[in-house]
């Protein structure tokens, strides 16, 4: 089977700074894998690789086995760190939109969380609070049948109460053969659906393994032993 993501000594660099170092990295499909690092380990630049919106200055990546573009577009459900939604329209009009948009789009599912998050389809979004409009988004990010899904910081704005259900909702609303990269800070709310974990650092990645090997070898939570790992 191939990897959904195949990094190959993918590097980027900003004015001469480095931002990624020679990357290696193989993603399988049906595995729900934290990318973990403090602000500024690279984490997002990774991200804006992966979603063509950056290009590397070195090395490879592959999606599904293609190079970044407008066909990996479509095999891709991101949910950026800050939110891209028009706040003139209503939320019904963004459904519509993203309807139109991906034909993998499921309308069922996005008015069946819509009405769990009790989050009214007429209501314009710039009447939203922050949380909701990122609810919003994510709710539109996984009502997709896509093959990766990619969320940057998708609790990060969102009540205590909420997270829970948005990480059900994460779990219970995406293709099971499809992967999904979870970037956070949160990661004691996160850890219990990782499969996989991903430390990167400086732009290296320093650890790649299944969470449950490494709770067995270290004998801690993933959120202890990232704090010990990253600690100053």
């Amino acid at each position: 089977m191939i990897p959904i993501v195949q990094c190959m000594g993918l590097t980027k660099t900003y004015g001469g700074k480095l931002a990624l170092n020679q990357i290696n990295l193989n993603l399988e499909p049906g595995r729900i894998i934290g990318l973990l690092g403090p602000n500024g380990s690279g984490k997002t630049t990774l991200i804006k690789i992966m979603n063509d919106l950056l290009e590397p200055t070195a090395g490879e990546i592959l999606i599904a086995g293609e190079k970044p573009g407008i066909d990996t577009k479509y095999r891709i459900s991101y949910l950026p760190e800050r939110t891209y939604l028009h706040s003139g329209m209503k939320v019904i009009e963004m459904v519509r939109y993203f309807e139109d948009f991906y034909p993998d789009f499921r309308v069922d599912r996005a008015f069946d969380m819509l009405h769990r998050l009790q989050i009214p389809p007429n209501e314009r979004l710039k009447n939203l609070s922050k949380g909701t409009k990122e609810k919003v988004q994510l709710i539109l990010v996984m009502s997709r049948d896509a093959q990766l899904y990619i969320l940057d910081e998708p609790i990060a704005g969102v009540d205590p109460a909420s997270r829970d259900y948005i990480l059900h909702t994460i779990v219970s609303n995406y293709n099971r053969n499809a992967t999904i990269l979870l970037s956070t800070h949160l990661i004691s709310d996160v850890e219990s659906i990782l499969d996989e974990v991903i430390f990167i650092k400086y732009g290296n990645i320093i650890l790649h393994a299944p969470a449950n090997e490494i709770r067995r070898r270290e004998g801690k939570t993933i959120d202890r032993f990232f704090r010990e790992v990253f600690a100053c």
